[in-house]
């Protein structure tokens, strides 16, 4: 058995989510050893961790301005 033979059938065995993780550090690999699109991975995943933040706090704090401009508090 080779090595894409052996991590294949350690693919199945895992449970989705592990397959994805393995399938996003496949795509990471690929565009690292791919030249420059080293820097486009870097933009893309530190786009990834901003789309997948909590906006919590941004929401609540959008709110606390809107309140304050409605009220007269601070101008627009």
């Amino acid at each position: 058995m080779n090595i894409q033979d052996k991590t294949i059938a350690q693919l199945r065995k895992m449970p989705d989510a592990l397959v994805q993780e393995v399938s996003d550090f496949i795509d990471f690999l690929i565009m690292k050893h791919g030249g420059n699109n080293w820097e486009l991975w870097l933009h893309f995943s530190e786009s990834l961790d901003i789309g997948e933040s909590d906006f919590s706090d941004y929401l609540s704090n959008l709110e606390d301005y809107e309140e304050r401009l409605a009220s007269g508090e601070i101008k627009w």
